[in-house]
């Protein structure tokens, strides 16, 4: 259901639907992003921490098959 390439594009749709949602609801939106009991907040983290952990995880199964070839 739910492919690697179905993923690769539709999460990225979603964080971004997520931070114009946020900058339409949030009256303060740039400063007001700073309490992490706002929606804000987490809006403006997820588009971050998505390309930092498949980085990492690519890094990560990228040594393990050079580690098992060498």
């Amino acid at each position: 259901f739910l492919s690697l390439p179905m993923l690769t594009v539709l999460i990225p749709l979603v964080s971004l639907a997520g931070l114009f949602y946020s900058a339409s609801v949030e009256d303060d939106f740039p400063q007001g992003c700073t309490s992490t009991t706002s929606l804000c907040f987490y809006s403006l983290l997820l588009p971050i921490t998505i390309p930092v952990y498949v980085f990492f995880h690519l890094w990560t199964w990228m040594g393990i098959k050079l580690f098992r070839h060498n």
